[in-house]
């Protein structure tokens, strides 16, 4: 008896199988200008206390520097893209400032040179994840690939890069040097500039469609943009509670093994990965709101479960939960904010990864506050509620996307 594949094996497997035709070396493009930022930016903060010897409080100040000027680069960047002007300098200014500043570290590594060049070049540098997204749905429409589809390749293809990126930067950092780490982020910025330069053609453009002329409407859909915005910063600062505060749960109050947080981290992006790429799926069988509604509850539930945990086994049971609800959002959240602004892709998709940035900075001290005032499991018992925060503001963005389309 032969047995036949179920549905969810035939979308996964004809994605693989899918010819990608030129996108696979944009997809190789975005790997290498992705791994080049998470060999760094998780390590900073480790360098500034360990490697330089300086308080904590310094990393504070570091990030708000940083983040600050990537929101504004892609701002301006998001404004040039919509306009229809050229993408192929924007992603090489990225690739340079991230190879002036791991350059710069690499012969003067100290505190001025990380809130100077450091902050400067990395702080430019992180847009070109926003520009590489932006440039790859046109891409995409352009090969004949659907939005949502390729958004899963490329989410897919982040993730990967961030697997590999932190571990290689901190195995250096051990082995050798942490001046070696930015020695070897200036080698990779090299292959990442060689990349830019044969793989991403000179006139590209992500052109969109012209903007509705009718004032109301513009106005009710820049309502449901910020809505869906506001959406993702909900979900992304539930899950940046989490992967801050779970770590020490585990160690410290669970009492669990010292390699349990990694492992847990590993079955988490493991199973991230398929749940990205079964989102198109999920998003032909029950529509984009369904699909947000059903993984918000899901990660409402996943993190009080994991507040929970109490034995090795159920670490790993909720870490797969965690990767299957976050595969889910990290493919919806993107789409769903591009699918209120089709005439402005690229100011949406710098609002998405801004929004992203920021929670990721302001998850940092919530941690440290609720902490030092209670403990990490209540960290992650307080991440479950901003998460169901999350499915009150996808429920009243619905009022505010139907607003939109009545305008129009």
């Amino acid at each position: 008896m032969v047995r036949h594949p179920t549905p969810l094996v035939k979308v996964i497997w004809s994605m693989f199988k899918a010819p990608l035709g030129g996108l696979i070396p944009f997809l190789g493009l975005l790997f290498c200008g992705t791994l080049c930022a998470a060999m760094i930016v998780p390590f900073m903060a480790f360098f500034i206390v360990q490697g330089l010897g300086h308080e904590p409080r310094v990393i504070s100040l570091y990030s708000l520097l940083a983040i600050c000027l990537t929101v504004a680069v892609n701002r301006a960047f998001a404004r040039r893209i919509d306009a229809g002007q050229r993408v192929f300098p924007l992603v090489g200014i990225a690739a340079l400032s991230y190879g002036a500043a791991t350059a710069s570290l690499m012969v003067a590594p100290n505190l001025w040179v990380v809130l100077s060049l450091g902050v400067l070049g990395f702080g430019v540098s992180s847009s070109a994840v926003s520009t590489m997204f932006s440039l790859g749905g046109s891409l995409a429409e352009r090969s004949d690939v659907g939005r949502p589809r390729f958004n899963a390749y490329m989410r897919a293809t982040s993730s990967t890069a961030w697997m590999v990126g932190p571990a290689v930067a901190f195995l250096v950092a051990d082995r050798v040097s942490h001046v070696a780490v930015f020695a070897t982020g200036f080698g990779t910025s090299l292959i990442w500039l060689g990349l830019w330069w044969c793989i991403l053609p000179r006139d590209i453009v992500a052109p969109s469609p012209p903007r509705a002329p009718d004032a109301a409407a513009n106005t009710a859909a820049t309502r449901a943009l910020w809505m869906a915005g506001a959406f993702v910063f909900c979900l992304s600062s539930a899950h940046s509670l989490t992967f801050s505060a779970l770590p020490l749960f585990y160690v410290q109050e669970v009492g669990l093994p010292g390699y349990a947080p990694g492992t847990a981290f590993s079955v988490k992006t493991f199973v991230e990965v398929f749940a990205i790429f079964a989102t198109p799926l999920l998003i032909a069988r029950i529509g984009m709101r369904a699909a947000l509604l059903g993984t918000t509850v899901l990660a409402v539930v996943t993190i009080q479960l994991l507040s929970m945990v109490h034995s090795y086994p159920q670490m790993l049971a909720g870490a797969a939960l965690e990767g299957l609800y976050y595969g889910f959002y990290a493919s919806l959240g993107i789409s769903y904010v591009q699918s209120f602004a089709p005439d402005r892709p690229a100011q949406a998709t710098a609002i998405y990864w801004n929004t992203v940035m920021i929670s990721g900075v302001l998850a940092g001290p919530a941690v440290g506050f609720i902490a030092q005032a209670y403990d990490f499991r209540t960290v992650v018992q307080v991440a479950s509620g901003v998460a169901l925060g999350a499915a009150v503001v996808l429920v009243l963005g619905r009022r505010a996307s139907e607003a939109a389309q009545t305008a129009e």
